[in-house]
């Protein structure tokens, strides 16, 4: 008997856990390397299976031991488990995501224990590919570690395409940051081959075998399969043999079916996994399944097996991966729905980019400074402003004059960082009635410039939108008329900076989070709800514009669930709450009712619903029945009769077709 741990190394040295909600929006702990401590020696994959005294490895102290419990496996037979398992485990196979150091250690646990690794380990890959940062950096990982053909020489990595790169961080909530570190990455990546070159004892090096194409997981025993089947709600398990013929003829099927059916699906719970039945415990595996011959496919759905595949039959492997997926996760009955109206809808945003006089704007900014008091942090603000912002935005805005235009100003931190600064002493200082001037600006630089974008979705000290959202509500929320009337104006431009915000990604992912800080789902909800019933009709435009395009990101990211990102598109991933989009439909059909002046206001509204109920997740369960008590088919419908909207009802046709077609085909 032999005690078995794991040894659990940050990768990162704590800058996962520092910077991961900058980068990805999500918070991960650690860049996870494991490797097993057992019969007083500790291994590991990287360039091969290495093997060294226990924390002496080129890692250094592990972060934390995991007690895996005993093992009644002799030494002998661990050995000859490793040298059996050491041609998969070749360095040309190592990949950062999909076949790295801790797909070894779990099949090792499993051989050793019956065991395997903990979730939040194996998981890893996963929760990172989930964001959006991961989504685009995905083809540039795969490019950084791509395998070899079989008996081809391993050769290190390509250089990272520097356009990639930039498109990869681009997806990050703080693109800069994100940038630096994929730079200092694929720099490390060219230099060792992987992330985590093991130089310790090397055992002796065993050629490759066969290519591992990602996203294929790899088992050798019978205690990771079933791992894999517990964690998957669909899996294909192929298994092989390295010296079957047919195997050959069959696997670039499977690994092209790998690659192209896990994406637009759950691929969390999606898993096509390869047992090489000469490998290690892999003849065991397929005993227990009854597996005879090479190559088999066995198809299974929540842990049970489904139907099973003999021989060579590229066609019928197609149809039943098909099958499964079908059956394992069925299409949104609006799939099937001919929707003409609702897809002739642009999920572009509805922007506000008009220019106003700037110098009147930062004027009337000044003055209420002035009036205000005499304070050194105003007195700083209204330096920032004249010199600083205003120059800035006229750089970006002003008409040409006859003389060449000057190149427009950057938005440097040092720019940005006065701005902010600016923006909370002015918003601690002044009522909303003499601030939005100053939102305005923000409006400005938001729809012209994407840094500016990105810097107010990911600095939150100070955070300059949470400190405009937060007037914003205090204003919705007084209960003083006189107050709520002089909040107009700045309520009215609030919208608009939010409605502009939606023309980057990394701030429309801000604006829908809810993970503090950077998140304002909360706030912005708040301001849309409280503003679409607002009596002054160009605040109920906004609101309609800004509902719009909360509605129409929504939708985006359902759509690039079920297709795949467009190519060169940054992902937009917006994260489903069946409560949340209950609250914004119930809120859109109280507008609606209550709309019967603007056929503007209707059609934006109108087009919000479609999306906020088309391909929802939750429509057979919450929505559906909701719309049902709401009477929203009744609603709608009311729009194109004499004095729903208008004397004689909504009168564009094209607006009629799509109230009718929300009305009868997406309304219990």
């Amino acid at each position: 008997m032999s005690k078995v741990q794991l040894y659990v190394y940050d990768l990162s040295n704590g800058l996962a856990k520092q910077l991961s909600r900058q980068l990805t929006g999500r918070q991960i702990d650690g860049i996870w390397h494991t490797s097993v401590v057992v019969f007083g020696k500790e291994v590991f994959y990287g360039q091969g299976i290495l093997i060294t005294a226990p924390g002496q490895s080129h890692h250094g102290r592990p972060l934390q031991v995991v007690d895996m419990g005993e093992t009644a496996i002799d030494e002998e037979t661990f050995d000859e488990y490793l040298n059996e398992i050491s041609s998969h485990y070749t360095a040309d196979k190592y990949h950062l995501l999909d076949f790295n150091c801790n797909s070894f250690t779990n099949d090792c646990v499993g051989f050793l224990t019956g065991g395997s690794i903990p979730s939040w380990i194996k998981d890893l890959p996963s929760d990172f590919l989930s964001t959006p940062f991961g989504a685009a950096l995905r083809p540039t990982i795969d490019a950084m570690f791509r395998r070899p053909f079989p008996g081809a020489a391993p050769t290190p990595p390509p250089a990272p395409n520097a356009a990639a790169l930039q498109q990869a961080a681009s997806a990050s909530p703080n693109p800069a940051l994100a940038s630096a570190l994929l730079q200092a990455v694929a720099s490390q990546a060219q230099s060792t081959g992987s992330l985590s070159a093991p130089t310790s004892l090397p055992r002796a090096p065993v050629p490759g075998s066969s290519t591992v194409a990602a996203p294929i997981h790899i088992c050798t025993n019978s205690s990771s399969l079933h791992g894999l089947l517990q964690s998957h709600r669909a899996a294909v398990v192929y298994f092989t043999s390295a010296t079957c013929g047919p195997c050959k003829m069959i696997e670039p099927v499977f690994e092209e079916l790998a690659h192209q059916k896990t994406h637009g699906v759950d691929g969390a719970r999606l898993a096509f996994v390869k047992v090489d039945m000469a490998m290690g415990s892999g003849g065991q595996a397929g005993a227990e399944w009854g597996v005879r011959v090479t190559p088999t496919f066995l198809f299974f759905l929540e842990g049970k097996k489904q139907h099973e595949l003999k021989g060579v039959n590229a066609p019928e492997l197609r149809t039943q991966v098909d099958l499964l997926l079908y059956q394992a996760f069925p299409p949104h009955p609006h799939t099937k729905l001919s929707l003409p109206a609702v897809e002739a809808l642009s999920m572009n945003p509805i922007l506000f980019q008009q220019i106003p006089p700037l110098d009147t704007v930062s004027a009337k900014l000044v003055a209420s400074i002035d009036a205000a008091s005499s304070s050194a942090d105003l007195q700083t603000a209204k330096q920032a402003i004249v010199s600083a912002v205003l120059p800035y935005l006229k750089s970006r805005f002003q008409e040409k004059s006859a003389e060449a235009k000057k190149p427009a100003i950057p938005a440097t931190p040092q720019l940005l960082t006065s701005f902010t600064t600016a923006t909370k002493s002015l918003v601690n200082a002044l009522p909303p009635v003499q601030l939005f001037p100053l939102v305005d600006m923000w409006r400005l630089a938001v729809v012209d410039d994407s840094i500016v974008a990105n810097w107010l979705a990911t600095t939150t000290n100070p955070d300059a939108l949470q400190a405009l959202l937060d007037k914003a509500l205090e204003a919705l929320d007084s209960s003083d008329p006189a107050q709520k009337s002089s909040g107009r104006n700045y309520i009215l431009t609030v919208l608009r900076l939010l409605a502009n915000g939606f023309a980057h990604p990394t701030l429309s992912r801000g604006l829908l989070s809810r993970a503090p800080p950077a998140g304002k789902r909360p706030q912005v909800t708040r301001i849309v709800v409280s503003t679409l019933l607002h009596e002054d009709a160009a605040v109920r435009t906004a609101a309609a514009s800004l509902t719009f395009n909360v509605a129409a990101a929504l939708q985006k990211s359902r759509v690039e669930k079920l297709r795949g990102p467009t190519a060169g598109a940054v992902p937009v991933a917006v994260e489903e709450d069946e409560e949340w989009e209950a609250e914004l439909a119930s809120a859109v059909l109280e507008a609606l009712s209550n709309e019967v002046q603007s056929e503007e206001v209707v059609h934006r509204l109108v087009a919000a619903l479609a999306f906020l109920l088309r391909l929802s997740p939750s429509y057979e369960g919450q929505l559906g029945p909701l719309l049902e008590v709401l009477q929203a088919r009744d609603t709608l419908k009311s729009k194109l009769e004499k004095g729903g909207c208008g004397e004689n009802g909504v009168q564009k046709p094209e607006v009629r077709k799509l109230v009718e077609e929300v009305a009868t085909k997406l309304c219990p």
